[in-house]
């Protein structure tokens, strides 16, 4: 039997820190979307809106900002590692993530098998966000059951690595859970809990742990 990595991105793979955060302190907007994020972790705001409005903050992105963003952002260390080790091992892995797909998909650059992310237009914007391509905690779960039909898993053959309690849901449906840098709440539903910046230290906690078997 194989296996399906999923990685949430933002404060998972990415160090105290998400992609909204990096993209606007190209654009010198720190301080708008920390609020912004301050409302989203409140739930004084859902996706949706949570994207219609970073949509209007970064209403002068451009390709060469989010590039600037990506490359710069605090990465754990060692996910190209984890990843090609995932491939030479006959597993599959892929990136599930509520941060915008253009961000996300810069992820396929690295080993990643798949890379989903909220919809948005292409940069630099001219249409509007749509609310159908805007993924929810339980929209993760609607992408991982997606990717299993695809690599020919079930939802007992995956490991999920995330941080926050929009994760919550998707640990709930996968065999395996990594809770990595997580808020306590999540970090007491995970599996394994693991803190610190190596990618690597947090894909050996799940070494033993068999596919297929869910953790009592």
């Amino acid at each position: 039997m194989t296996r399906l990595h999923l990685f949430d991105l933002d404060g998972t793979l990415m160090y105290g820190s998400a992609a909204p955060a990096e993209i606007s302190r190209q654009l010198g907007l720190s301080t708008e979307i920390a609020e912004l994020e301050r409302a989203f972790g409140a739930q004084e705001m859902e996706p949706h809106d949570f994207a219609v409005a970073v949509h209007a903050l970064w209403a002068g992105l451009t390709p060469a900002h989010v590039r600037t963003a990506f490359d710069g952002a605090p990465w754990l260390t060692g996910i190209r590692e984890v990843w090609r080790e995932i491939r030479e091992r006959g597993e599959y892995c892929a990136v599930v993530s509520l941060s915008p797909s253009f961000f996300v998909e810069l992820l396929l650059e690295w080993g990643a098998h798949a890379a989903h992310g909220s919809v948005f237009p292409e940069v630099p914007f001219t249409r509007p966000v749509e609310a159908a391509g805007i993924l929810t905690p339980e929209g993760k779960v609607t992408v991982a059951d997606r990717l299993c039909a695809q690599f020919g898993v079930s939802r007992d053959d995956c490991v999920a690595y995330a941080d926050s309690a929009t994760d919550a849901v998707l640990f709930e449906a996968v065999s395996v859970s990594v809770a990595v840098n997580a808020r306590p709440f999540l970090a007491q539903r995970a599996t394994h809990v693991y803190q610190g910046r190596d990618l690597r230290e947090a894909y050996q906690l799940v070494g033993a742990a068999r596919p297929g078997v869910r953790a009592s």
